[in-house]
């Protein structure tokens, strides 16, 4: 495959041949090797070499026609062009996209090294000591079932036909390791844990170890939960999640699309709790892949979305942002319709709060620490959840683990009901969050 600058020659030359005025082109090549093991043997090794490249082209009437490829090659490119300026010609005559007027703004300089991709053999033998360790730990562990060890390098581009020629790029490391249990007259249980890491020299498998080793044999000893309403504490990830799940209050293309829980006139309105701050930060030190650009070519920056519980901002793409008199934001993903998504959220405490909690202390408080089936469980336009979790019951500081049960309620409420931000968060895959301090939601526990 030719270089990203090797790319931009041909585009430029294909579209001066093709008599192309106005195109862009948003994509990405991505190397990646992984791995999967069950009981010390391979059970899937893959590597591959992958591109993805969406093609937009405006004809002379203003209207644009969208295609993708993933051949960079010289005759796929042309074969791209071609085929977006066909499509053109039936485009949409309303709303129609356009370039950023950010799109050759500087953007940031982030520590974007690429680190190399070690063997799979290596991989392997990482994968299979983890493995080993986590069913060496205790009898009840009987499987890791759900396991994968895995490299990526990236090269992200951004080109148009007025000059802005846009690169990033990225490498990852990351392992989970998801455990289930086997005991005589006992339900299987289960536990998992998840790290990210620039490079593998770097990435904490020790800790991914532990941490599912101590949540699998937190969960041996489960007790049923009577159904009611109960204090929660929502753990980083499930936090991060439930707000990934209603990310529409937030996002301006399901504003417009009447696909929100907000309206444009909810912006400067009370949403949540003082105490909460919300920001989408992909620049942010922790981040592991910083995008310093969107799929427009938009430069990316710290946004503040919620301060002390007021909406102050929505994600834009440079569409959107023109349709509601302000500036993109950074977060335009291009498809067959742009797309509006988040980078890196980071939740941080908003106003001081009026009293502090302790999780060591607690007694009564359900500790939630994984959500599930939200694909299900969530009516996002509604603003209702109903989801099954993993986690405890905290008496005088002491967790049960809950046999099974369901957290309900609705996301607007639980925003308003926020009554505490632990002030240490964690970096997780997808933020930094603190673990949340709910007022009360309806669980209901098996059988009731």
């Amino acid at each position: 495959m030719d270089t990203l600058d090797q790319v931009a020659s041909h585009v430029s030359q294909l579209a001066q041949q093709l008599g192309i005025p106005k195109y862009d082109l948003s994509g990405s090549t991505v190397t990646e090797t992984s791995v999967q093991v069950d009981h010390g043997d391979p059970k899937q090794v893959k590597a591959s070499q992958r591109s993805g490249v969406m093609v937009r082209v405006w004809n002379d009437q203003g209207t644009m026609g969208v295609t993708s490829t993933s051949d960079l090659d010289p005759e796929g490119l042309k074969l791209a062009l071609e085929t977006a300026w066909e499509a053109s010609f039936w485009g949409a005559k309303q709303h129609v996209p356009d370039f950023s007027p950010q799109d050759r703004d500087p953007i940031a300089v982030v520590d974007q090294a690429i680190s190399p991709l070690d063997p799979a053999s290596l991989l392997l033998e990482q994968l299979r000591g983890a493995e080993q360790e986590l069913l060496q730990s205790h009898p009840a562990i009987a499987q890791v079932p759900y396991n994968g060890l895995s490299q990526r390098q990236s090269h992200r581009f951004y080109l148009n036909s007025q000059g802005s020629f846009r690169q990033g790029q990225g490498s990852v490391s990351s392992i989970y390791l998801y455990t289930t249990t086997q005991q005589p007259d006992r339900k299987t249980r289960s536990g998992g844990a998840y790290r990210l890491s620039r490079d593998l020299a770097h990435l904490d498998i020790a800790g991914c170890v532990r941490e599912a080793q101590e949540k699998t044999l937190s969960h041996l000893d489960y007790q049923p939960i009577a159904s009611g309403r109960y204090p929660v504490v929502f753990s980083p990830e499930a936090f991060l999640s439930l707000l990934g799940a209603f990310s529409n209050v937030f996002n301006a293309q399901n504003v417009l699309d009447h696909q929100s829980l907000s309206t444009p006139e909810s912006l400067g309105s009370q949403i949540a709790s003082p105490l909460l701050n919300l920001v989408d930060d992909p620049l942010h030190p922790e981040c592991i892949d910083p995008d310093t650009f969107d799929g427009e070519g938009t430069p990316t920056r710290r946004l503040p979305v919620i301060e002390s519980g007021v909406l102050t901002h929505f994600l834009h793409s440079a569409g959107t942002a023109r349709r509601m008199n302000t500036t993109p934001t950074g977060h335009a993903n291009l498809g067959a319709k742009v797309t509006v998504s988040p980078h890196f959220l980071h939740v941080l405490p908003g106003t001081a709060p009026d009293s502090r909690y302790d999780l060591s202390q607690a007694d009564g408080v359900v500790w939630i620490d994984e959500l599930k089936a939200l694909h299900a469980g969530v009516k996002a336009l509604q603003g209702s959840f109903s989801l099954p979790f993993d986690g405890w019951l905290l008496r005088q500081g002491k967790p049960i683990s809950i046999e099974a049960a369901t957290v309900a309620g609705d996301f607007r409420d639980l925003l308003h009901q926020i009554i505490y931000i632990e002030p240490v968060a964690k970096v997780t895959g997808g933020g930094i969050c603190p673990r949340i301090w709910v007022e009360s939601l309806s669980i209901t526990g098996e059988g009731s």
